[in-house]
């Protein structure tokens, strides 16, 4: 077993590492073939920060391990709001004052409102699969849209156009993308392997395996992302990485496991894990929205949302505590 947790944790360096060469390399082509800073910011990035759950998920359902790949989708989002927004908030308060997030919030809740819907019968089918990347093709083309009539003065373009100014060649930029590829399929092949091994050895639910290890693991690069982005004072990306993440992560990571591996899922999704996921959603919504103090995150919400989360992994506890002893 010992062998199996290094190798999860290699798989979890590997990850993140080639998570942020991915990045790199992704927006390094998009800048140089002419695509503007607020694009690939929305768009490339936030895509990016989920390739790991994407892949992970994929190799999963692949591998016949859909409920990974469930866990995988909504223990991230849970992930995002709680740890990751609630840690960046710890270190920097967040204030938002974007036009483009305010008009992103609503569409995260609806899109989550409608994964819920989608999978209120019990069970992920390639029906389902297919509506979730229908809708996905929808927020990628309303984001590109938005990215074309966004305001100059708006705080996160100007934050994006800082932070992609450079053009990087074409060359060096498809040799990091290629890199990161490559790495993010090795590590997911590599944690996945390790997870499945961890939960069988243990008899521990491959859903909570997912909710938990793989993704507090696959959160790293939108942690690391926001807190960097929130020292550098650009409040805007840090926010806008969580939520363009979830939103990737419900309608591409969620639609894996029903095209690849439909079928039914674990009660506890419905019961436990959707309601916190939405809530969490509903908490950040308002927060956005400044309704408790003009749109700012501050460092008391944000241990709010930490403490969420703990108390969510100390629910999930309760499974996992076989490993533990």
């Amino acid at each position: 077993m010992l062998l199996n947790y290094a190798y999860i944790i290699l798989g979890f360096a590997v990850l993140i590492w080639g998570a942020d060469r991915f990045i790199q390399g992704a927006s390094g082509i998009a800048r140089s073939m002419g695509v503007s800073p607020l694009l690939v910011g929305l768009i490339i990035v936030g895509f990016g920060t989920s390739a790991p759950e994407i892949i992970v998920s994929l190799n999963a359902s692949l591998e016949g391990n859909p409920a990974i790949a469930i866990g995988n989708a909504l223990g991230s989002n849970i992930a995002n709001i709680g740890l990751v927004l609630g840690a960046t908030a710890l270190v920097m308060p967040l204030a938002m004052q974007s036009s483009t997030l305010s008009r992103e919030f609503p569409l995260l809740l609806a899109v989550s409102l409608a994964a819920l819907a989608l999978m209120m019968d019990g069970e992920l089918s390639q029906l389902d699969g297919i509506i979730l990347l229908s809708g996905l093709i929808f927020v990628l083309t309303w984001l590109f849209f938005l990215s074309k009539r966004g305001n100059q003065d708006d705080p996160i373009q100007i934050e994006y156009e800082t932070e992609f100014n450079e053009v990087v060649p074409f060359r060096i930029s498809g040799f990091w993308f290629i890199v990161g590829l490559g790495l993010l399929l090795a590590g997911s092949q590599l944690l996945v392997e390790n997870a499945v091994a961890v939960a069988d050895h243990y008899g521990v639910s491959k859903l909570v395996i997912g909710l938990t290890i793989i993704a507090i693991g696959t959160s790293l690069p939108e942690l690391a992302a926001s807190v960097i982005s929130a020292l550098k004072k650009e409040p805007d990306i840090a926010i806008g990485n969580i939520i363009g993440s979830n939103m990737y992560n419900l309608l591409a990571v969620m639609a894996v496991p029903a095209l690849v591996a439909p079928g039914t899922f674990d009660s506890g999704v419905l019961e436990r894990d959707f309601p916190v996921m939405i809530g969490l959603t509903i908490a950040m919504f308002v927060m956005g929205f400044g309704i408790s103090g003009r749109g700012r995150i501050n460092r008391l919400e944000g241990f709010a949302l930490l403490l969420a989360f703990c108390g969510y992994q100390y629910i999930l506890y309760g499974t996992l505590k076989n490993i533990v002893a």
